[in-house]
């Protein structure tokens, strides 16, 4: 995991996240059950490189849905992996379900 993506460890850590940054957030959601860890583990490669590459213009916020209950229910996340594009903490996006790097860079730019 690169030291670019943000791992909150409860809400407030994530709201304030939010809050500093100056740029969109990237927040994907993560889910510690056995049937998401192996979904959700691709994803953080994925992400790792996404946030090396839009570092200048994304921060990248790695969420546990069991340790961030309030913002999973707040961006109507119901399944891992997810992932909310926020822009000055209003999601503008949504997607669901393991995703390639191409992917992941289609929705961004369709987004940013």
């Amino acid at each position: 995991m690169t030291k670019r993506v943000h791992q909150p460890r409860e809400d407030a850590e994530f709201d304030f996240i939010l809050k500093m940054s100056g740029v969109p957030v990237l927040a994907y959601f993560i889910g510690t059950w056995p049937k998401a860890i192996e979904p959700c583990r691709a994803m953080d490669l994925v992400v790792g490189a996404i946030a090396d590459e839009y570092a200048d213009r994304l921060t990248a916020v790695r969420t546990d849905i069991t340790r961030c209950p309030t913002a999973t229910k707040r961006y109507g996340i119901t399944g891992a992996p997810s992932y909310v594009l926020l822009k000055q903490g209003e999601a503008v996006a949504h997607a669901t379900g393991p995703k390639t790097s191409a992917e992941v860079r289609d929705f961004l730019d369709s987004h940013l």
